[in-house]
């Protein structure tokens, strides 16, 4: 890993286990602050929110200076909104420290991408991209289960404390290693805006809002599946999670990879139909452990795969807006969160199995690679305002699109 990219990184460690670490926790902040669970997973859903407005926001109000010191600022915002986090003294205060911490993350990761396409080597823009996200892979390895077993074992305060320690430390390593890069000269934000105008950008949206919450779908309800379906103990959860979130990592180079090999949108239109079948799968299989702990593994592996080809996707397509539309990307993932969980649920509330919400995401997954092949049709009619661009790999006369 170059040194350039380990602040990246070190980010994406701290805001993977602060969005991850309260579906863990949510029992303990319950007893603690005397409330119900529904209650609690309020502030998942107030992180998710703080998300989807902070992301263009921020970008748009900050996108003017240089994005070394953005970063900083971002950074600094999330430190100190996740150490309120830790000394809250009740419920209201929990979700308002919840929604501010969750401002900058999508701003951090819009900048940071476009900050790690510009320092990676030729031809390696994508994977640059997937070592920031590569943190939040460590972050459900490593960070989500340590945390969770402190909440568990001393106070859900301290698992807040560490994130705000990781924090610190990336702020040190932005000041330490990031290249100073310039501001972009004569923004116009209008301008700017002007993508969310675009076709594509709104297919775009829609493939990620919709197609990545496939993996929420899944992901939301994997405790229930393996412990109800597949007749795991409630104590090897954690270690499902730790095989889940190991696959994330593997899959999480893969797209980088991928994307840097063919073309973000060609590798994220695979992907998804690849999901697609893994989450079908996933749904026959679960009632058998060695085969449930393996798709586990590969559906991890393929959701996280998706990561940098999307985010590359955003940034290709939107040239002169590509921090903001990165950004929006973040937003659209929070949206695919929050969405794949709500759908996800709603067969069980009809009384369907746990099995269901994976079979519900292989649909939301087949939606996104729908509109996925859409945009490349778009491109190819000529009918989108995004430029082919010649790659490494593609023969001689026959252009490779830049989605």
């Amino acid at each position: 890993m170059k040194k350039t990219l380990l602040p990246l990184t070190l980010g994406g460690l701290g805001i993977g286990i602060t969005e991850f670490v309260m579906m863990g926790l949510l029992p303990d902040i319950a007893k603690d602050l005397q409330i119900t669970i529904p209650q609690a997973g309020h502030l998942i859903s107030a992180y998710a929110l703080g998300v989807v407005i902070g992301a263009p926001l921020l970008v748009a109000i900050a996108g003017k200076y240089p994005p070394k010191n953005i970063l900083i600022v971002l950074m600094l915002m999330f430190t100190v909104f996740n150490g309120l986090s830790a000394f809250a003294p009740d419920y209201t205060m929990l979700f308002l420290s919840r929604l501010f911490s969750g401002l900058p993350h999508g701003a951090f990761f819009g900048v940071g991408s476009v900050v790690a396409s510009r320092i990676a080597d030729e031809g390696k823009s994508a994977q640059a991209v997937s070592m920031m996200f590569a943190g939040l892979t460590i972050a459900n390895i490593v960070g989500v289960p340590l945390g969770t077993y402190i909440g568990h074992h001393y106070s859900w305060r301290f698992s807040f404390a560490i994130v705000a320690v990781v924090g610190l430390l990336t702020v040190w390593s932005l000041k330490a290693w990031l290249p100073a890069l310039q501001a972009a000269k004569d923004r116009n934000l209008r301008q700017e805006l002007s993508f969310f105008g675009k076709a594509e950008a709104w297919l775009i949206i829609l493939m990620i809002s919709i197609g990545t919450g496939g993996l929420f779908c899944w992901y939301s309800y994997i405790a229930p599946l393996m412990t109800s379906v597949a007749g795991f103990s409630s104590s090897a959860v954690t270690y499902v999670l730790v095989l889940a979130g190991t696959g994330m990592m593997a899959g999480n180079f893969i797209g980088g990879k991928l994307a840097d090999r063919f073309s973000p949108g060609r590798a994220s239109m695979l992907l998804l139909l690849t999901m697609t079948v893994t989450l079908v799968i996933v749904h026959f299989v679960s009632h058998l452990q060695i085969p449930a702990l393996i798709m586990t593994f590969v559906t991890g592996a393929v959701a996280f795969a998706l990561a940098a080809p999307i985010q590359m996707l955003m940034i290709n397509t939107a040239k002169g807006s590509e921090m903001l539309a990165a950004a929006a990307s973040q937003a659209s993932f929070n949206i695919g969160n929050a969405l794949g969980a709500f759908l996800g649920g709603l067969p069980l509330v009809y009384g369907f199995g746990y099995t269901a919400p994976a079979t519900v995401g292989a649909g939301m997954a087949l939606a996104g690679a729908f509109f996925a092949f859409m945009l490349l049709r778009m491109v190819r009619s000529g009918k989108s305002q995004v430029k082919r661009s010649e790659k490494a790999g593609t023969s001689v006369g026959e252009p490779c699109m830049s989605v």
